[in-house]
């Protein structure tokens, strides 16, 4: 195994650490890192969305062994997103024979994303908050208001995981916060991990149809990330995030910038 590959390897490991332990930082992370490794935008955000539908699953038994996915409100969002992911994929499709103009968009996208991204996880207590403020009203929205505002936060996400392989885990979480003020966060992270499985299941098997795929980077990004995940889970509200959220939020915002600007 060479050096590149090693690097897949340890990244793979980081990151799926992260993922199943705070249900953040997916896509974020790794698809800016392989940019960095110089792969193809479109490429990148192909194989993430693999890896990423890979390695949840993995996030999944050990979260539903413990009892930490709500499956209702999993439902409301893939019947959101799985639709939304279709029609953007419809799109970039429609961009195919323009690469160019295809990778513009990618990363333009990838951009900002990624700042809205590192807002979310900057200022998450402050969003819980809040979330928590507004949660003694919660029970005068009826539940099919509710399943709605699920069903339509979905729809956004499974925009944003199709263009550009982030969303599911910082914004999605902190959606499902404001939502759902008092379903404990390990609930809120498990519930997440669940709906980014067929998510980007559907998103990655969409672009590698269209050749945004690299299999081989995908099998060492998964030699890391699956250990790692299954770590991270048993780990899922024990670890302080006080010092890695900021030092997360200023890589995210600093990578988004430089994408977009």
């Amino acid at each position: 195994m060479d050096v590149a590959n090693f690097g897949f390897v340890v990244a793979g490991l980081v990151v799926g650490f992260i993922v199943g332990m705070t249900g953040v930082g997916g896509g974020s992370l790794m698809t800016p890192i392989l940019l960095w490794f110089g792969i193809n935008p479109a490429t990148a955000v192909g194989t993430d969305l693999l890896y990423a539908a890979i390695t949840k699953s993995g996030g999944v038994l050990v979260h539903r062994k413990n009892s930490n996915i709500d499956w209702k409100i999993t439902g409301w969002l893939t019947l959101g997103s799985v639709p939304a992911v279709m029609l953007t994929l419809w799109f970039l499709h429609s961009l195919h024979t323009a690469p160019e103009a295809l990778n513009s968009i990618i990363k333009q996208s990838l951009g900002f994303v990624l700042l809205l991204t590192a807002l979310a996880v900057l200022f998450k207590n402050k969003l819980l908050a809040f979330a928590h403020r507004r949660g003694v009203d919660h029970s005068q929205i009826s539940d099919s208001k509710l399943n709605g505002l699920t069903l339509v936060t979905g729809l956004i996400l499974g925009t944003m995981v199709a263009l550009t392989s982030i969303g599911a885990g910082a914004l999605g979480t902190v959606a499902l916060f404001i939502l759902y003020p008092f379903l404990p966060t390990r609930r809120l992270v498990g519930t997440e991990i669940a709906h980014a499985v067929p998510l980007t299941l559907v998103a990655g098997l969409g672009h590698a149809s269209m050749g945004n795929m690299n299999w081989e980077l995908l099998g060492f990004l998964l030699m890391g990330s699956l250990p790692g995940i299954y770590i991270g889970s048993h780990l899922a509200g024990r670890v302080s995030d006080r010092v890695l959220r900021p030092c997360l939020a200023l890589m995210l915002f600093s990578i988004g910038y430089k994408l977009v600007f």
